[in-house]
């Protein structure tokens, strides 16, 4: 009887060990997936709003002030990124549906986007402005534009922002070189946008057409994160204020605006 009940205890025992074994290889499965889980950041933009996000044919990756700056980042964080070109209206969705981790492509932060995502810190002042032909001498200021045709991006702040002005015809258009296009055949009367992006176009040599200084808002721009995922929101503020302690921020921001910034 007592061999009996010593070999129930040595069983029950054994049982033990084996199921905290068990437990403790299960955490440590566990902790090892935690730790590697953001080891790869999916990143996303609407890839034709140059400067800050376009694809140059001779180059194999994308290329941007975004670009540079999501990969800035990235190395700051230890992550590799990898980048994924979405429409823009179909950004925000596909954060939402987990298909990426942010969206980095000249947002705006707002409070109706607010309701859906969160955002970085900003980490970029912009401005909606608009640009005419050249010859156009009636277009002045934005309360020119009233009755007038204007082509915008679609999904952007410009076609909610040029809603506001009295009887005015929106084109809202895929991207902002088909804005371009449509102004230089005379087919809309003005392309509101955000500035840098009229001023690069203009820089590049799209002729014909001029910038106004009269601008419509002031913005400012914010990397999108999946509501779900406020530790992410930490971890990219916290780089990018590092980048701007150590100068790498300033590096990217002279690289694409400061040749085009007015004096």
């Amino acid at each position: 009887m007592k061999l009996k009940k010593i070999l129930c205890a040595l069983t029950a025992a054994f049982m033990a060990m084996t199921i905290l074994a068990g437990c403790g290889g299960e955490k440590k499965e566990a902790d090892n997936k935690a730790k590697n889980e953001m080891k790869v950041i999916r990143a996303a933009g609407s890839i034709d709003f140059a400067p800050f996000e376009f694809q140059d044919e001779t180059k194999k990756e994308y290329q941007g002030f975004d670009m540079d700056l999501i990969r800035a980042l990235g190395k700051e964080m230890g992550v590799k990124v990898e980048i994924s070109n979405i429409a823009f209206d179909g950004l925000i969705p596909a954060l939402e549906a987990g298909n990426i981790d942010v969206i980095i492509s000249g947002m705006t932060i707002n409070d109706a986007r607010k309701k859906k995502v969160l955002f970085s810190d900003p980490y970029y002042e912009s401005g909606l402005t608009m640009v005419v032909a050249a010859n156009n001498n009636n277009i002045k200021a934005f309360k020119d534009l009233e009755g007038k045709k204007v082509a915008v991006q679609i999904g952007t702040t410009s076609a909610a922002e040029v809603r506001k002005i009295k009887d005015v015809k929106i084109v809202e258009l895929d991207t902002p070189s088909i804005c371009f296009m449509e102004l230089k055949a005379g087919n809309v009367d003005a392309v509101v946008n955000d500035r840098p992006v009229n001023d690069y176009f203009i820089s590049r040599g799209f002729d014909g057409v001029k910038s106004l200084p009269d601008r419509l808002t002031a913005e400012d721009y914010g990397i999108a994160i999946n509501k779900k995922n406020p530790e992410l929101q930490k971890k990219i503020n916290a780089a990018l204020k590092k980048l701007k302690e150590n100068g790498e921020y300033q590096k990217i921001f002279d690289k694409w605006f400061s040749a085009k910034r007015e004096k």
